[in-house]
């Protein structure tokens, strides 16, 4: 009779964990999530234990057993390095899901090999603007503490699809959805600006096959490069709609002071160029090479697409985005000014 594998996952009831601990189950997997559980259920058939890891003897519950493989997403530092004192003799293999957001430099096409930043040196919690910092310090923890050939660094990229609540991504298909009229106009970065995402599933579902293979290394879990002609094209096919794109260029953009990338009215999708020309374009050939299969991006705009429905595509505010105020505002002010617009 075959053992099933024992799987921690330290969170699962957010986006990313929760996608893991299901498939993680789906696969045979006997799966334990450690988290508060204040972001929701864990999926059916997945052992939670509740514990805030802030706390002292927050792994109590879960450090008197072997693991076959523990993954762990968090960014602090100082909990990232309580995990792997607590319980990293106790995993067969580990699992730290990074970001690419390490990076320090931005050539296109870059790999693992690239600069990265100086690691956070500081104690207690971490701001979200020390966030990249805060990933290499966490990195270099697991890899003072996990032998080289049991530990896996997955440098994940943006992630996108079904249950984001970053809007990101999903600003973008919503945004198609609520087109009303046929003359209608999208503001949007150039057309060639870059794109790379991965599906939420996708990734989930290679951070799971690599655990239990134990893949080892450091890999960025980084979709294809794409463009944003590319995102446009799919999300006027999954909504049917296909309104004409204001294209603005980066220094318009931050002469307007419109916010890149995230947050309130930011232009979702869109970095500065060239100065981050590489940071959504990233080489992905080790994550291919170690068994990382990624789906269309169609399907991933139409796993968006439902959950934006799903959420509202009206909804206000969002965490990223313009609103359709600003962006009527822009839009007047690209035309006034004479911006070249593509249709």
């Amino acid at each position: 009779m075959t053992t099933q594998r024992r799987i921690l996952i330290l969170g699962g009831t957010s986006w990313l964990g929760g996608t893991m601990a299901r498939l993680a189950h789906e696969s045979g997997s006997q799966v334990t999530c450690l988290a508060r559980g204040e972001s929701g259920q864990v999926p059916d058939g997945v052992n939670l234990v509740r514990a805030d890891r802030w706390r002292e003897g927050a792994y109590d519950g879960v450090a008197d057993r072997d693991w076959d493989g523990v993954i762990d997403v968090n960014w602090q530092p100082e909990l990232v390095g309580s995990a792997l004192s607590a319980l990293g003799d106790r995993a067969g293999h580990w699992t730290y899901v990074s970001s690419v957001s390490v990076y320090s430099d931005s050539e296109v096409g870059a790999n693992e090999t690239a600069a990265t930043h100086q690691p956070w040196t500081g104690t207690g919690r971490v701001s979200i603007e020390d966030y990249a910092a805060a990933k290499v310090s966490c990195e270099a923890a697991c890899a003072a503490s996990i032998p080289a050939d049991r530990l896996l660094v997955a440098r994940a990229g943006l992630i996108a699809g079904y249950g984001d609540r970053s809007d990101r991504f999903g600003y973008w298909p919503s945004r198609f959805a609520g087109v009303t009229t046929q003359d209608a106009e999208v503001l949007a970065p150039e057309r060639d600006s870059p794109v790379q995402v991965i599906d939420v599933e996708d990734l989930s579902g290679w951070l799971i096959s690599a655990s239990e293979l134990g893949t080892f290394g450091v890999i960025n879990a980084v979709g294809d490069p794409a463009t944003f002609g590319d995102v446009a094209a799919e999300c006027a096919k999954a909504t049917a709609k296909d309104p004409a794109l204001a294209v603005a260029g980066s220094q318009w953009l931050l002469e307007q002071g419109v916010e890149p990338w995230a947050g309130p009215e930011s232009l979702p999708l869109w970095l500065p160029m060239p100065e981050y020309a590489g940071q959504m374009a990233r080489s992905n050939e080790v994550a291919k090479q170690a068994g990382l299969s990624l789906r269309p991006m169609a399907r991933t705009v139409q796993s968006a697409l439902a959950w934006e429905r799903e959420l509202g595509l009206n909804r206000s505010p969002r965490s990223a985005g313009l609103s359709p105020e600003h962006e009527r505002e822009l839009i007047e002010k690209l035309v006034s000014g004479s911006v070249d617009r593509q249709p």
